[in-house]
């Protein structure tokens, strides 16, 4: 079993009496898809805001490669490659879907402070950008179209093609099936699976469909607390489990 390449031990946060993590252990490693799956108010996006260094845990550890970062902040652990999507699209609405990726392959190569436009000319940056698109299933047709200009779906497309430009060692999904269709989440389901290739996920994730086509591993968050940890076929057949989140139907 390969080494974990990030480790969450022990986790607490609280909010005056309430709980958001509440001794929470989980890890992921190279390669797979561990789902956090819960029922709304378990926890899950505090505690990806506690691993990113949004928010400050109370006590526990996280580490990153083997190394502590609760010492640091979200701009350093996101340097270290710790890239997280949103559940709201965090594009930039006004520049096209090229512009957007160009200017995170900038920041990943450290050339941050040149202009949009000449940088939009620079015929190297703007094929690793055009290639970063295709890569996400976004046609060069559509690179030049305002970000505020494409569909949901493609607006999703987009912002995992930024985040390929940072070239991330692990991938932190809140929700990415949010607001699309069914159509939409089996096209995203196939390209997650692909993704893994270039980097583990954790994936927060409400369509179970998706989880369950999806995961390696899956941990359940009730309360703040893991209840289980294990396989698809571990969490489908856990009483516990079954009676918290996913009903007393089969799933």
């Amino acid at each position: 079993m390969p080494d974990a390449i990030l480790e969450i031990e022990g986790l607490n946060k609280s909010f005056g009496a309430l709980k958001a993590t509440n001794d929470v252990t989980l890890d992921l490693r190279p390669g797979e898809i561990h789902a956090l799956i819960g029922p709304n108010g378990a926890g899950k996006s505090t505690l990806i805001k506690q691993i990113v260094g949004e928010i400050r845990h109370d006590s526990g550890a996280i580490r990153f490669e083997s190394a502590a970062i609760d010492g640091l902040d979200a701009v350093a652990r996101a340097r270290l490659g710790l890239a997280r999507t949103f559940q709201v699209s965090m594009v930039a609405p006004a520049m096209s879907a090229l512009k957007n990726v160009i200017l995170a392959v900038q920041a990943q190569t450290g050339r941050v402070f040149r202009f949009v436009r000449p940088v939009s000319r620079d015929a190297g940056l703007r094929e690793t950008a055009l290639r970063h698109l295709a890569s996400v299933g976004l046609p060069e047709d559509r690179a030049q179209v305002r970000a505020a200009d494409l569909s949901h779906g493609e607006r999703r497309q987009l912002e995992f093609a930024i985040a390929l430009a940072l070239k991330p060692k692990v991938f932190l999904l809140d929700e990415p099936m949010a607001g699309l269709g069914h159509g939409g989440s089996k096209l995203l389901t196939t390209f997650l699976d692909k993704l893994r290739h270039e980097a583990p996920i954790l994936l927060i994730e409400h369509d179970m469909e998706a989880v369950f086509a999806l995961a390696d591993r899956i941990s359940v968050l009730v309360y703040g607390k893991v209840i289980a940890t294990g396989t698809v076929d571990e969490i489908r057949g856990n009483p516990e489990v079954r009676t918290a989140y996913l009903g007393d139907d089969d799933a």
